[in-house]
């Protein structure tokens, strides 16, 4: 199992509507790294949903249910998506200050490519986080 983190502005599409929707593809990347991310995605990863701008904080647990297919929203066939599903909300949200302060996170990628939108991380990132939640 591989583990990920993604990216969303709530004003534009937010955990709680993503619960709401039960199921999403993930649409609208537009950056090489971040689409080969989505191309590695393989069905039951673990993916944290962060939200970007406003908050800025992990706010719940999602997975892969879909590998990667051609963007719906778009005729250029650069461009892929994989469908998603919610697992749970955290307990507390764990923000980009706790992250940046924690010395286990030191190297994740949210701190050292804070743009990209979809990036991979380490297992043992993954559950720093999800104890950051549980505390």
């Amino acid at each position: 199992m591989n583990y990920w983190l993604v990216k969303s502005e709530p004003h534009k599409y937010s955990w709680q509507k993503f619960n709401e929707d039960k199921r999403t593809f993930w649409d609208g990347v537009r950056n090489f790294q971040a689409r080969n991310n989505l191309k590695a995605m393989k069905a039951g990863d673990l993916v944290l949903f962060y939200h970007s701008n406003e908050g800025k904080e992990v706010v719940g647990v999602a997975k892969v249910v879909k590998e990667f297919y051609q963007d719906p929203t778009t005729d250029d066939t650069n461009w892929v998506v994989v469908d998603l599903a919610p697992v749970e909300t955290l307990k507390k949200p764990v923000t980009l200050e706790q992250i940046k302060s924690d010395s286990r996170l030191k190297d994740i990628g949210l701190v050292r490519q804070g743009r990209l939108s979809v990036m991979s991380l380490k297992p043992e990132e993954f559950d720093r986080i999800l104890e950051l939640a549980n505390q």
